[in-house]
């Protein structure tokens, strides 16, 4: 597989990776290794640079920051949402309980006492006593 695609690439990898022979003569210059392991600066500009490790996990770790705080952006805005909806109902749910306590009362008043009582008939059912005449006015 290796014979049929591109190996420019794992060539200069190789390359790179080579270790300098030893020779009985003086040692190398740092310009010289450095020309002999990375290259030149034409060679690395043509290869796209080289990237450290340490600039790498930089990255990974700011995007992990990002998606992280955006997250808890998003939890915060609804759990503010949740938050005003239930004091909403909290508040319908106050005047549900005090419309019933009203209602509560007016069923008590009416089963008790007897002038609420006639008043009820006479205003919500149209009754009359039975020695009253009603007399329509137009």
């Amino acid at each position: 597989m290796s014979r049929v695609a591109n190996t420019y690439w794992v060539d200069d990898r190789i390359r790179s990776q080579r270790v300098v022979p030893r020779t009985a003569s003086t040692l190398p210059t740092v310009k010289e290794l450095s020309i002999e392991i990375i290259g030149t600066r034409a060679e690395v500009r043509r290869r796209g640079g080289i990237i450290p490790s340490w600039v790498i996990l930089g990255m990974i770790m700011l995007a992990t920051f990002s998606v992280c705080v955006t997250v808890t952006i998003r939890t915060h805005g609804e759990a503010s949402a949740a938050s005003s909806q239930f004091a909403k109902v909290q508040q319908d749910v106050d005047a549900l309980r005090r419309g019933n306590a009203v209602l509560q009362s007016e069923i008590r008043r009416l089963s008790s006492d007897p002038k609420a009582i006639e008043s009820a008939a006479r205003s919500q059912l149209n009754m009359a006593r039975a020695n009253e005449i009603i007399v329509p006015v137009e």
